[in-house]
């Protein structure tokens, strides 16, 4: 922190400010004592405003930076998995052996759901979407877990971090079965965490799903490169509705819903949407063409990103899971075809270098989920699988910092001022 100050004239009145400094990043002006002055900064989407102090996820947009507790994200996907990632952002470190093995075992054990939750699921229409039953599976786990709530016990709130991660992969693979009209499968504690995600998907009784290692990797890889991302949307969801006392359960299903918005979580869905709009590799030119002309309203869902100006550190990593597993499979989708065109186009393209429109980790997640046959409508379910550790690794913080207070933004008020009511004769 910094000793300098800003300094704030309104009118012929000075009022002073302490700057404050991370270790990395924008220094922030600490307003907190404005409001006693009768005024309040007014910021539509917060774009200027840090909501909180945290020690979990840097993000350097104009450099192609994310860092997890410090280490780079690329290194995190290639050389750890997603389990190991999960044991850093709640616990500040990467684990030694010995810590990784007794969490894995943990999560391992703690992957089945109570057995009524099935009936959770027979509520809801067959085609209901699957965020909307995710949304409130999540939710009710509350009602299986109301003993041990305690949210100021650091240790309540560990185990309840522990189960949202062991749990979330069987509720997402249920949605998925319950949606298509398919028996659930339980977990299988001999899998990997994202091993066992793909059998819960994929594995039917009348035959044994077989596990692509590249396949497994790729999901798992999907999994890391989604765990966290600094104050988005959602997790500024999460942290405001903890603020209140919330239980996990619920802060997380808020997290969920927040996910859902197609501004937030359905980047890589419309990847896909925009993919089959395309149709064939013949009319690539006419849609690059169109996004290129300032006056269509078209653009290229999957390239570039409004957070990363240069390249988004994700993609690297993902796309060779990408071409890894494009190559194993072998499949013949002409989506597929139109995907890898697009790509070459932009990497070569110069138009594309000089706007920064490279492909992003939506543009190759979204291939590789088309690929393995996982259905548009549960792709932002799994990332919401993936984003759950970031979430409650937030909120986990946010209660472990003193002077915590129930989020209260502010307005700029413009309805009516004050007038008397007319009563209506009756």
């Amino acid at each position: 922190m910094a000793d300098n100050k800003a300094t704030l004239k309104i009118g012929d009145k000075e009022i002073e400010f302490p700057i404050l400094e991370g270790t990395a990043g924008a220094a922030v002006i600490d307003v907190r004592t404005l409001g006693a002055s009768g005024y309040f900064t007014y910021d539509p989407g917060f774009m200027a405003t840090g909501s909180c102090e945290s020690q979990i996820t840097y993000i350097d947009g104009a450099a192609g930076v994310l860092l997890h507790r410090g280490y780079p994200i690329g290194e995190l996907a290639r050389d750890a998995d997603y389990l190991e990632v999960c044991y850093m952002l709640l616990h500040g470190e990467a684990p030694t052996t010995e810590e990784y093995e007794k969490f894995k075992l943990t999560i391992t054990n703690h992957t089945l759901v109570h057995d009524q939750v099935n009936n959770f699921f027979r509520g809801f229409r067959r085609d209901a979407h699957p965020m909307a039953m995710l949304c409130g599976t999540v939710g009710a786990m509350a009602s299986f877990y109301h003993d041990d709530l305690d949210i100021v016990d650091p240790e309540q709130r560990l185990r309840s971090a522990y189960r949202l991660v062991a749990k979330m992969p069987t509720l997402v693979a249920m949605c998925y079965k319950y949606n298509i009209g398919q028996p659930f499968v339980y977990p299988s504690n001999k899998l990997s965490y994202a091993e066992n995600f793909l059998n819960m998907m994929f594995s039917v009784p009348a035959e044994p799903y077989k596990i692509s290692p590249a396949v497994s990797r790729a999901v798992d890889r999907i999994f890391t490169l989604h765990a966290d991302h600094e104050q988005n949307a959602s997790t500024s969801t999460v942290r405001l509705a903890g603020s209140s006392g919330a239980n996990p359960y619920a802060c997380i299903a808020a997290g969920v819903a927040s996910l859902w918005g197609p501004a937030h979580g359905g980047a890589n869905e419309a990847c896909l949407n925009m993919l089959e709009e395309i149709g064939t590799v013949d009319r690539i030119p006419e849609f690059i063409n169109k996004a290129k002309d300032k006056n269509d309203p078209f653009r290229l869902m999957g390239f570039g990103h409004r957070v990363y100006k240069n390249t988004d550190p994700r993609a690297t990593v993902m796309r060779e899971s990408c071409h890894e597993v494009l190559a194993e499979l072998n499949i013949d989708d002409p989506l597929l075809d139109v995907a890898m065109e697009l790509e070459r186009i932009a990497l070569s393209d110069a138009y594309f270098a000089e706007k920064k429109l490279f492909p992003n980790v939506d543009f190759y997640s979204g291939i590789v989920l088309k690929a393995i046959g996982i259905p548009t409508n549960m792709f932002t379910c799994i990332f919401a699988l993936a984003r759950t550790v970031g979430w409650i690794s937030h909120w986990h913080e946010m209660l472990s910092q003193p002077g915590q207070k129930i989020g209260r933004p502010r307005q700029l008020y413009t309805g009516h001022t004050q007038r008397p009511f007319n009563k209506i004769p009756k």
